[in-house]
């Protein structure tokens, strides 16, 4: 096996601690090598809780490690820039947590600086690398349900009465932090440039988006709608995850959750000449998400592999979000 690779944490967020690191910990190439913190004692407690060989106090000093090869980055939205670019400047490869910018322009600036500096960079979703994703892109692609010419999906969860989900200047609301994986599945299955975007949302008194809603069409005719938002209740546990896939010659329907794992199900039906209809279910066993994002960044690093959320993707969701966000009422 090659050598491991050396990962730093900017950052104690509960997405590092709860989802990326045990990923880290879950695969074979990863080493937990440095932990950034704010302070030093909220580093200094994940270096002790996971095993990271060093503890910092600040982005910075991390980032002036020479052994560091790689850095994950679970910042606040509105500052995944900044540190995005000092990162990369600092010859770092880069994973950027979901969704890697706030707008478009901040994104070009992110990929321009990998070019600059020979590495590379990744947008963190995770839930893209599941073999449930390869999955229904197989059943897509196969042909079996005909040309895509409707998708439907969803995902609300709860609200949030103390978080930066709900903090504007931060970029809060539920287009961003939800909304973001509806527009990315919606893009994975619908090889077509955006034709038009509505859009509608409630917005609190701060403006932030607590439920939005968006209808896109696509130049190849094919259209899609989502719901994305965090309207369910407050500091609960509550969500809710569609899926539908309409064909010409049928349809998929899923209820399994955004970047879950375990068994998730799906079910396909095709349309027979005679009117008939078959319906099938099929499950798919998916491990951890996150383990398995680690494992391609790590060999795009070793083997130049491409990542498998390249530039492209990244660039068409975000300008998709762009004019989510502009036909909401969002930026304002």
């Amino acid at each position: 096996m090659d050598k491991k690779v050396k990962w730093g944490v900017l950052g104690t967020a509960g997405i590092a601690a709860g989802c990326t690191i045990p990923g880290m910990i879950g695969t074979e190439s990863c080493e937990l090598y440095a932990i950034a913190g704010r302070s030093y004692d909220k580093a200094l407690t994940f270096k002790e809780r996971f095993g990271f060989e060093k503890a910092y106090s600040g982005y910075e000093t991390l980032l002036a490690d020479p052994e560091v090869e790689v850095v994950y980055i679970p910042l606040p939205n509105d500052i995944h820039c900044e540190w995005v670019i000092k990162a990369l400047n600092a010859h770092k490869h880069v994973l950027c947590e979901k969704p890697i910018a706030m707008n478009e322009e901040e994104l070009s600036k992110m990929f321009a600086a990998a070019k600059e500096n020979g590495v590379i960079l990744m947008e963190a979703f995770a839930y893209l690398h599941s073999p449930f994703i390869t999955k229904l892109r197989s059943i897509v692609e196969s042909g079996e349900i005909g040309k895509v010419d409707y998708i439907d999906t969803a995902f609300v969860t709860q609200g949030y009465s103390e978080d930066l989900r709900l903090h504007k200047e931060q970029g809060g609301g539920g287009i961003y932090d939800v909304g973001c994986y509806c527009t990315s599945m919606i893009l994975s299955l619908i090889d077509s440039p955006v034709k038009y975007v509505k859009a509608d949302a409630e917005l609190d008194a701060s403006g932030v988006d607590h439920l939005a809603s968006a209808m896109i069409g696509f130049e190849n005719g094919a259209r899609a709608t989502l719901n994305a938002g965090m309207v369910l209740g407050t500091d609960t546990c509550d969500r809710y995850d569609r899926l539908f896939i309409h064909g010409s010659n049928g349809y998929i329907r899923s209820d399994a959750e955004y970047n879950g794992s375990g068994v998730l199900s799906l079910t396909v039906t095709v349309k027979k000449e005679n009117g008939e209809r078959l319906t099938r279910t099929e499950a798919v066993k998916a491990g951890s998400n996150y383990a398995m994002e680690l494992e391609n960044m790590n060999e795009c690093i070793r083997n130049g592999t491409e990542p498998h959320i390249t530039e492209d993707f990244s660039l068409k969701n975000m300008q998709l979000i762009d004019s989510i966000l502009d036909a909401s009422g969002y930026n304002a």
